[in-house]
């Protein structure tokens, strides 16, 4: 069972988001692996336990600090590495999900995962936009995917709670919303372990696409206003109020 995950590297949202120009100031934040992939490599690696395979993690360099993740991905249970070295903080989704594609082309995928979103963005393009340059079925929302020969048992959730069983057959596509177990901890001895001997295949980023947008700028929210906190007993924060609403021609 060979299975590939997708990964991106974002900015911390623990982080304030200091502005430069037309995009965040990279350089002033620090990036994580994002959430919903590393759901994806808990999964991939979850399969690997139970049916055999290699797990392969693959993941676009904006910046130059996706060593760090990938080390990580390692000490989680992933067999090789692979960095696209593209080291444009601007590459949108699009972008980004080509160069996937093309890089996951030549490695022989029977599942690919990606998380079903990511949070700097929150747009869920990335796994649908690779199963279309691969010409692969996607499926999203996934929260369990268990192997069974040439196909796979896939669970999707749904809004309000409901969910379905469906059998893919390989190879696809998957946006992983959960996977069946929280993803497991990875001590910082083994993820240095990693960093001294782990091997990052890196490659070149293949193919040209693009959403069509481009930021003409970006400023933090303007402060227009502030909170009025009303003190006092009852009947008075009541009688400020009327007063307030009387003053703003509501009452």
């Amino acid at each position: 069972m060979n299975i590939v995950v997708a990964i991106k590297h974002i900015p911390s949202i623990a982080d304030d988001l200091p502005v430069s120009g037309k995009n965040v100031d990279f350089d002033s934040v620090d990036f994580v692996l994002n959430e919903w992939d590393e759901h994806s490599i808990e999964q991939a690696v979850l399969i690997k336990e139970a049916v055999g395979g290699t797990v392969t993690v693959v993941g676009v360099d904006l910046i130059g600090e996706l060593d760090n993740v990938l080390h990580l991905a390692l000490a989680k249970g992933a067999d090789k590495v692979v960095k696209i070295t593209a080291d444009d903080p601007a590459a949108d989704s699009h972008m980004q999900a080509k160069w996937l594609a093309e890089a996951i082309k030549g490695m022989g995928a029977n599942m690919v995962f990606a998380g079903v979103q990511a949070s700097n963005d929150l747009d869920g393009q990335i796994g649908p936009m690779i199963a279309a340059y691969l010409d692969m079925p996607y499926i999203g929302g996934v929260s369990s995917v268990e192997a069974n020969g040439d196909s796979a048992t896939v669970n999707k959730e749904f809004a309000g709670g409901a969910g379905a069983k469906y059998s893919v057959s390989m190879p696809f596509v998957a946006g992983v919303q959960a996977a069946p177990k929280p993803p497991r901890y990875a001590p910082v001895s083994k993820v240095r372990q990693m960093a001294q001997t782990a091997t990052i295949e890196t490659v070149s980023p293949s193919g040209d696409a693009s959403a069509g947008l481009a930021f003409k700028n970006m400023a933090p929210p303007v402060a227009t206003g502030h909170a009025e906190m009303i003190e006092g007993s009852s009947k008075e924060v009541a009688a400020k109020i009327v007063e307030l609403l009387k003053s703003k021609g509501l009452a």
